[in-house]
């Protein structure tokens, strides 16, 4: 357990209490922080801790987008308790939601509430400020079109950051230059809607009663196809869930036809943490559409 995850800081930063943590214990599986389950006062806590450079950043951007869709109308996330920075380490203290099991109407209930989520919207494509996708910068400068927001902060970034590590060679940019071009015929105009931005089963889970809650954001306001895209780029979603989001906030003709499309975003992410194991799956998207 590493000495930033101490007993004391916990009963020094956990709400202002001093009574004795009772119990910390290690949680596996997350591949971007250390996350412990946190016993105090008879309460559970899920805990981040980190130790990187931009740490403060990083984490009090977690804690903003949380914040942002707990204020907003739709999905349940967990409540932020407290957020403590040193130096380059830090932790984020989160409620802990049990895990259970769905109930017969949680996959409608997820579809509904996440139409209800992408019906809170504004002005502009964006963010006010920057954030992360998983650990990588996540840039938000704000746009009136979509196209242009989705081109300039969500592709060519991620395409700089492969080609300047030497990943993609020049067929790439030829065929991002294609596509640009192609854009506006293919994707229909809606207004920015509130994402998650990150939604892969991995992110989301049902509690103790089947309620449906989504974390590790990574927010911003655009295209609400995203969210449904990434849904399917790796599986573990009922189909239940696109209907009853269908019959609340219905969907634009041809949508299942763009998830590819939209995925290109979280595949060039894929290749700048990865590597090039999802390059040829990059190409053959990007030649579907060209």
């Amino acid at each position: 357990m590493k000495e930033f995850i101490s007993k004391t800081l916990l009963e020094k930063e956990l709400l202002g209490k001093i009574d004795k943590v009772d119990c910390i214990s290690l949680i596996y599986g997350g591949s971007i922080n250390d996350s412990y389950l946190v016993e105090l006062d008879g309460q559970k806590y899920f805990v981040k801790s980190n130790s990187r450079a931009d740490i403060s950043n990083f984490f009090n951007a977690e804690r903003k987008g949380l914040e942002l869709l707990s204020s907003s109308k739709g999905v349940s996330v967990p409540a932020v308790i407290t957020m403590y920075s040193e130096g380059d380490s830090g932790m984020l203290v989160l409620e802990y939601i049990e895990a259970g099991r769905e109930t017969s109407d949680s996959w409608q209930r997820f579809g509904s509430e996440l139409a209800e989520l992408h019906s809170n919207s504004t002005e502009a494509f964006g963010l006010e400020e920057d954030n992360f996708i998983g650990s990588l910068p996540q840039p938000n400068k704000q746009y009136d079109s979509w196209v242009e927001f989705f081109i300039s902060q969500r592709l060519e970034k991620q395409y700089e950051m492969a080609s300047n590590s030497r990943l993609l060679d020049s067929s790439f940019r030829k065929m991002l230059d294609q596509l640009y071009g192609r854009l506006e015929d293919i994707i229909p105009s809606e207004k920015p809607a509130l994402l998650h931005g990150d939604l892969w089963s991995g992110n989301f889970k049902f509690n103790s009663k089947g309620v449906p809650y989504i974390f590790d954001p990574a927010v911003y306001f655009g295209h609400r196809e995203v969210d449904l895209a990434m849904m399917h780029l790796f599986g573990g979603f009922d189909k239940q869930i696109f209907q009853s989001y269908n019959e609340v906030f219905p969907l634009e003709t041809g949508w299942e036809e763009r998830i590819d499309l939209f995925n290109l975003y979280p595949l060039f992410v894929h290749v700048n943490l990865f590597g090039g194991s999802y390059i040829p799956r990059l190409e053959q998207v990007l030649r579907k559409y060209l």
